[in-house]
């Protein structure tokens, strides 16, 4: 095998192998700020009920 083309070969899969890991920091950054702002959004539905309905929302049935 000629050594100019394997040196190219693995070349491009490292850059390969970098920009999956990169998309997937990126993802992972993403999940992380979107579980953290459920997270608060969740508190604040917790924290301040339906004036107009108290009874709502305050139990969940998930029996099925």
């Amino acid at each position: 095998m000629d050594i100019a083309k394997l040196s190219t070969v693995l070349s491009q899969y490292q850059v390969k192998q970098q920009a999956s890991l990169s998309v997937m920091k990126m993802m992972m950054d993403t999940g992380k700020v979107q579980a953290e702002d459920m997270l608060e959004m969740m508190g604040e539905s917790v924290s301040a009920p339906n004036a107009s309905h108290p009874h709502l929302g305050g139990m969940i049935d998930i029996q099925g």
